[in-house]
């Protein structure tokens, strides 16, 4: 059978499948490489994007990263890390990350709760006894548990900027303010509201489990396994020539801000990192997805990273502006990284750092293996809105692409069945492969007729086309026709043996030639 050019291009690049009248299904397609050279000049087309956050909002000096396919594939710096030496910004120049060590502190919480030291539904105060005596802001509240912290959910009020300042506040002190109590904002678990305080608390906490300090127990537990050399919470620890030294802008000119010590508040946004070293962290951080088969060696367990993106569903909307138009985004707060559904490129993590002196941004595509990054020296200038335009100029190059999911042996064996179907006219050639429910939300002889519809409108197919798996029970398909193309999608049912109990097959029109 001939099969046009433009069907062929249809196949390659279809990215859903609009399977009914009601419904579009994203497909898993697999992956098709850009060549190294061209792959590289498109990452280069990206530097005009942080060459203007640079210049349009006074930065002295700031480092970009792109990692893919688990190593750093793209870096570039610009500016000075000093601007009275004009030591310039390298991949190995130190920033501060502020609030992005979040994510550190959530996962240094995950891997004792995996080691059987601590529960996250367990009130706060059985690991921080200081909480004991605290006057909760109704008769009916509950208890402060470790997943309200970590979700932002505990009931206390948003601190920018004022949690940003208490990073060197000394253990001691920050014990008084805890036995003292806090003021709450609300009762606990009605709500998301970003606390600083509340990860200084988590802090507090993996120390009095861990029986370390928390600087200590991440540096042991999550940097050195993963070689982040070069990074660290006290930051005077390291020379001055690596430092990129914190600035804001004020009166049209840069002012340097103190640089504050390591205390009980660095578990909220202290860390110190180098591009090189956190690129490893992100290539390690995407290795978690999709979830698979094979050793687990990371310094935490793949489906202990994944929980990052679990939240408290506190959920809102927002938008980013795309080619002009809005591009809405479902947003949550999961574990120390906020979770996304955009409208362009699906699930995506990203967390900003503000600080004093210091800005960041990440974002994350666990579904395309793809992690972007960047440090600024200028106060709260944290790059988020570059980091997604960046994103979307990897879609519209075609290097973006989903990882595919393996076809299970239980979805082979369906589809087999259905191409069958197909080609004999005729469900009930297969009744065994069927489930209960099949026959009885369509009929056999309604199968006959519409199958026979079908083929008469868009002729012979190629029925060999493979399927993109959404799960080990579910698919989507195309196959290519003389007139036209039949999106298919395939659901199985949860029975001993595996049976199908959804068969769709939709008409496409042909592409454009």
């Amino acid at each position: 059978m001939l099969i046009k050019a433009a069907h062929r291009r249809a196949l390659a690049g279809f990215a859903a499948l609009a399977l009914s009248s009601l419904a579009v299904w994203p497909v898993r397609a697999a992956a098709q490489q850009m060549p190294p050279t061209l792959a590289s000049t498109t990452y280069e087309r990206l530097d005009p994007i942080f060459a203007e956050f640079q210049r349009e909002n006074h930065i002295p000096g700031l480092v970009y990263g792109i990692v893919a396919d688990g190593r750093l594939v793209h870096v570039r710096a610009f500016g000075v890390q000093d601007v009275k030496a004009r030591r310039p910004v390298t991949p190995d120049s130190l920033f501060r990350i502020a609030s992005m060590t979040k994510a550190f502190t959530a996962l240094a919480i995950l891997s004792l709760r995996d080691r059987g030291r601590l529960s996250l539904d367990m009130p706060v105060d059985a690991y921080v006894p200081e909480l004991k005596d605290w006057r909760y802001p109704t008769s009916d509240s509950p208890r402060i548990r470790v997943r309200d912290l970590l979700n932002h959910s505990a009931g206390f009020v948003t601190d920018d900027p004022w949690g940003d300042r208490q990073t060197p506040m000394p253990e001691a002190a920050f014990t008084t303010l805890l036995r003292t109590g806090v003021p709450f904002t609300r009762a606990p678990g009605l709500q998301m509201e970003y606390s600083n305080f509340g990860y200084a608390l988590l802090g507090r906490v993996v120390a009095n489990v861990s029986g370390q300090p928390y600087r200590t127990y991440v540096e042991r537990t999550l940097l050195r396994p993963l070689d982040m050399r070069s990074s660290g919470f006290e930051v005077t620890e390291w020379p001055i020539e690596r430092r990129a030294i914190g600035y804001r802008w004020e009166n049209d000119a840069w002012t340097e801000e103190p640089t504050m010590r390591h205390g009980a508040f660095g578990a909220m946004g202290g860390l110190q990192v180098s591009a090189n070293d956190y690129a490893r962290y992100v290539a390690w951080l995407l290795s978690a997805w999709p979830s698979r088969d094979g050793a687990d060696v990371g310094p935490v367990k793949r489906a202990t990273v994944r929980e990052l993106t679990q939240g408290s569903n506190f959920a809102g909307r927002q938008e980013r502006i795309l080619d002009g138009r809005p591009c809405p985004q479902a947003v949550a707060y999961g574990m120390g990284m906020r979770v996304f559904t955009d409208c362009e490129l699906g699930t995506a993590l990203n967390h900003g750092g503000g600080y004093p002196g210091y800005g960041s941004g990440v974002l994350l595509l666990p579904d395309h293996g793809v992690g972007l990054f960047v440090f600024s020296n200028r106060t709260y200038a944290g790059g988020s809105d570059a980091l997604w335009r960046a994103a979307s100029m990897l879609n519209e190059a075609g290097l973006l692409h989903e990882r595919a999911l393996p076809v299970s042996a239980a979805l082979n064996e369906a589809y087999a069945a259905a191409r069958a179907i197909y080609r004999d006219g005729d469900a009930l050639a297969f009744r065994e492969k069927l489930a209960g429910n099949f026959l009885l939300d369509r009929s056999a002889a309604n199968w006959r007729r519409e199958l026979a519809a079908i083929k008469g409108r868009v002729g012979a197919c190629e029925r060999d086309r493979p399927i993109y798996a959404r799960g080990a029970l579910s698919a989507n398909f195309r196959w290519l026709c003389d007139r036209g193309m039949v999106d298919g999608y395939l659901l199985l049912a949860p029975t001993t043996p595996i049976t199908i109990q959804q068969l769709r097959l939709t008409v496409a029109p042909p592409p454009p030639s």
